[in-house]
């Protein structure tokens, strides 16, 4: 009898281990979350060139050797392209991006106009080099930058006094202007280290009186007052360094909090 006992529980035992089995849940599979997306961060050195567009509008007023006023010549625009280079430094903060920038640039800006005054003449202006020394304050959407800039502008200047009738230089005067400049851009970091943008920047000056000298001599053959502003319009491509960490564009230690 205890056998039969014995025998009639093993076999209610195995009658219900595979329902028992398959009351069991299987393990939920569990897919691992997606990497979170790349974040670009700004901070850092860079280096770059830069190439495009310039027009400087030079406005001549006559006066005499005292300064006094003596008539308005009129003004001309001087364009041509633009090509150097830029090197900065920027560190982001949050969602914001300061930074510094020295920019140095070969220009080729030709114009000219005939004196309203003196109408036998031609005023001629040519600009052949500029710089910029300025900060920039700026907004970052990840990998576009979005800034201002302003500070110091220094231009190479040539103009000239042409006698019409004689297509023969009469009067000429070399000099360097400092002045301010504004300007606004927009920048794509498009591949790591790698960045690309658009900017406009404005140089402006005070009016200045020049004195024009017979060519070869130190001899004055006439004097204006001559007020100068430049608008630029440049494409920029920059390399952005990972030193220690800094500057590291799409992820790294220099990672950007938002």
């Amino acid at each position: 009898m205890k056998k039969l006992l014995l025998g009639m529980v093993g076999l209610i035992a195995l009658g219900m281990a595979p329902a028992s089995a398959a009351d069991i849940a299987a393990r939920p599979y569990t897919k691992a979350p997606p990497p979170p997306p790349p974040v670009y961060d700004w901070s850092g050195f860079y280096v770059g060139g830069n190439g495009g567009w310039g027009d400087q509008r030079d406005c001549f007023n006559a006066v005499n050797a005292a300064g006094a006023f003596l008539g308005n010549e009129g003004c001309h625009d001087s364009t041509g392209g633009v090509v150097g280079g830029q090197i900065g430094y920027r560190w982001q903060v949050t969602q914001w991006v300061f930074g510094v920038e020295g920019q140095g640039d070969w220009a080729s800006l030709r114009g000219s106009n005939i004196s309203l005054l003196f109408p036998a003449f031609r005023n001629i202006s040519k600009m052949e080099a500029f710089g910029l020394l300025t900060g920039q304050v700026g907004y970052a959407w990840n990998n576009i930058l979005v800034y201002v800039k302003g500070g110091a502008a220094v231009t190479d200047n040539r103009r000239d006094i042409l006698f019409v009738a004689t297509n023969t230089i009469v009067g000429t005067n070399t000099n360097t202007e400092w002045g301010g400049t504004v300007g606004v851009g927009v920048e794509y970091g498009f591949a790591p280290n790698w960045s690309f943008a658009l900017e406009y920047d404005h140089i402006f000056s005070n009016d200045r009186t020049t004195t024009f000298f017979v060519p070869g001599t130190s001899t004055a053959f006439a004097f204006d007052r001559i007020r100068s502003n430049v608008d630029l319009v440049t494409a920029r491509l920059d390399y952005h360094f990972n030193w220690a960490g800094a500057g590291a564009p799409w992820g790294g230690p220099g990672l950007a909090k938002y």
